[in-house]
């Protein structure tokens, strides 16, 4: 119950993760000549999909983390694991 539930969430999740991404990657990168937009008018608009989305993961996976049997480090991290799988199958996959 719990993968398929996460990844069902991974679905609606690759927006989330790949603005996560984009943040970290433009962070990190530097400013180019080019682009004079700031990254923090990106800021509000990440926090308005984000976090909406990280809180109903950890409550859906707070519902269902007290019925597993599983280690709860485990079952954590296997929750973690099977959200990113709908991205990585588009990483992979994409043309």
């Amino acid at each position: 119950m719990a993968l398929g539930a996460n990844v069902l969430l991974g679905i609606p999740g690759v927006i989330p993760i790949w603005m996560l991404w984009f943040l970290a990657a433009s962070w990190t990168s530097g400013p180019e000549s080019t682009d004079n937009d700031p990254m923090v008018l990106w800021l509000p608009i990440a926090a308005v999909i984000v976090v909406p989305y990280v809180m109903l993961w950890l409550s859906v996976n707070r519902s269902i983390a007290r019925r597993s049997s599983l280690a709860p480090r485990t079952y954590w991290w296997l929750s973690a694991l099977a959200t990113f799988l709908p991205t990585t199958a588009l990483i992979i996959y994409s043309p």
